[in-house]
């Protein structure tokens, strides 16, 4: 520094405070914010020290650098984005076949009738059914003549008798006319647009065709108020090609299913399973899963004239959705601890789970056990024990979240600094997010926010023009689980001799050793608990 005029004392040095302005005060003030909340972080991010876990077999994770993970995710994003334009390109789920009332009472002497058009009877009969149509629906749609600029509802009633044709050409009752049900409907409209409302439901079919009545009570002054002008009514089933598409597919993705099963196993085969990482048993159980989801038993819908099938295929999707709940929470929490007795780790998280699972279940069965009893049942007349079912499912969904979002900060906090554990949940987080908005961002798109409506079961209210639901779900659950057994196998580049020899060299230790082997040192001091009541192990410094 020059030596100012003024230094009375010859020392030859000045000294200035800086004087950066505003900027360099806000920096000073950063940089003070960011030391004190360095002080802080050795509380809520302990050391490497402080918990001990188990040793575990060697994962592909620990080996894998970025352009590995950046193809890994790019793999998954590959097949998860071929399988949505195979479906896009697909045909429409449902296939449509309507009629007018108009057509159906030509046929008959009531077609001069003031008031047919609101009581009916309406007989059709119904296209033909093959095993790939799976399903019937008879949907109405009413038209008035009023153009008022209001919106109104009205409560009425539907009656149904059913009867198949059989191979005779003879008509078979289903549905007596001498035991009808006066179902509940409501009619909600527009000016002159009324909404869609369903008649009744066939979960599977046992004849080519089907010979439908319907008839209407309490719509009498309705119409004498806003004038029906027309009725039409629709026959919906299961497109027979995307029918196709589905068993083929189904096919496909139970193939390749079965073979990362056959890898993974065989892969873990020459390692003890108490050895196995918490992921790496995971993933061993919800494999097999997958495999059931896939539904092997998925062609015997086709086989055999029953609601069985259908019913264990629902059962079977609810129960590796559920696993795989059940699996995001045991991770989480896992990573943390390594004393997993059933009664404290995994009891806890199944009373979260159970009560997810046993609502899939029951949604699953409830309306298709009602409607082998008559198929003019929907979940919209018993209003009051759905409303409590779906209060009961919002519940259990509310506590489920609030749990798993507790586990996952629980577990960034506590293991963020620790080597290769920020790794394994960033990888974790990074997927389960990914499959939870991609499921959240399909449902309500195509459902809306009512999902326990069940809108495609029970009304089809929603319009499908592909196939891409169907394999958006299915390919990116597969995808996930088959990305997963990838990364959490062991690396099949080092053998057990070249891990011995580098065990002693730091420079590789790193990258052969599992992060417990890395971290924790010997085997018998991995096996203490993760949290010792009555110590204190931060640093001293």
């Amino acid at each position: 520094m020059a030596k100012p005029p003024s230094d009375t004392n010859g020392l030859g040095y000045a000294y200035h405070l800086p004087s950066g302005g505003l900027l360099l005060r806000l920096k000073n003030s950063l940089s003070q914010f960011s030391d004190l909340f360095s002080e802080f972080n050795k509380y809520i991010a302990p050391a490497y020290h402080h918990d001990r876990c188990e040793r575990s077999v060697h994962m592909r994770l620990y080996s894998m650098h970025k352009r590995e993970f950046v193809m890994v995710f790019l793999g998954f994003f590959t097949c998860f984005g071929l399988g949505i334009i195979i479906g896009l390109t697909g045909p429409p789920i449902t296939s449509t076949t309507e009629i007018t009332a108009k057509t159906i009472l030509n046929r008959t002497s009531l077609a001069n009738s003031s008031n047919v058009l609101a009581t009916g009877p309406f007989a059709m009969k119904s296209p033909l059914m093959t095993t790939y149509s799976q399903q019937l629906w008879l949907i109405a749609k009413l038209v008035t003549n009023n153009n008022d600029d209001e919106k109104y509802d009205k409560r009425f009633y539907v009656s149904v008798a059913i009867d198949g044709i059989t191979e005779q050409h003879k008509p078979l009752s289903i549905l007596s006319s001498t035991n009808l049900h006066n179902r509940t409907r409501h009619l909600s409209c527009i000016r002159n647009d009324c909404e869609e409302f369903t008649v009744m439901h066939l979960g599977f079919l046992e004849y080519a065709h089907y010979i439908i009545t319907v008839r209407f009570f309490g719509l009498e002054s309705f119409h004498q108020k806003y004038n029906i002008t027309g009725i039409t009514f629709y026959f919906k089933t299961y497109s027979p090609e995307f029918t196709q598409i589905e068993i083929w597919f189904r096919f496909i993705f139970l193939l390749f299913a079965f073979i990362v099963i056959c890898w993974y196993a065989h892969s873990l085969r020459k390692y003890p399973i108490y050895d196995w990482s918490i992921e790496q048993k995971w993933i061993s159980v919800l494999l097999p899963l997958l495999l059931l989801y896939d539904n092997p038993f998925f062609p015997l819908i086709f086989l055999m004239n029953s609601w069985l099938p259908g019913m264990l295929d629902a059962v079977l999707q609810a129960t590796f959705l559920c696993a795989l709940l059940m699996f995001w929470l045991c991770i989480y929490h896992g990573l943390r601890q390594n004393e997993r007795r059933f009664l404290r780790f995994y009891l806890p998280k199944l009373i979260v789970v159970m009560p997810i699972w046993l609502c899939a279940i029951v949604l699953a069965t409830w309306e298709k056990c009602n409607e082998l009893k008559d198929p003019t049942y929907s979940h919209f007349v018993d209003t009051k024990n759905y409303n409590g079912f779906k209060m009961f499912f919002y519940i259990a969904g509310c506590m489920y979240m609030l749990y798993l979002a507790m586990l996952i900060l629980r577990a960034y906090t506590e293991l963020r600094s620790m080597p290769f554990f920020d790794m394994r949940l960033k990888f974790l987080t990074l997927l389960m997010l990914f499959v939870i908005s991609i499921t959240v961002t399909v449902t309500t798109c195509r459902f809306g926010f009512g999902i326990l409506e069940d809108n495609f079961v029970a009304t089809l209210n929603t319009t499908y023009r592909s196939s891409a639901q169907f394999m958006c779900f299915y390919g990116l659950l597969n995808f996930y689980l088959f990305t997963m057994a990838y990364v959490y196998a062991p690396n099949g580049r080092f053998s057990q001799a070249e891990i011995s020899v580098t065990k002693d060299n730091p420079a590789f230790s790193m990258i052969n050793d599992s992060d417990e082997e890395v971290v924790y040192g010997s085997e018998d001091e991995s096996r203490r608990p993760l949290t010792v009541a009555g110590k204190n192990d931060y640093d001293s410094d």
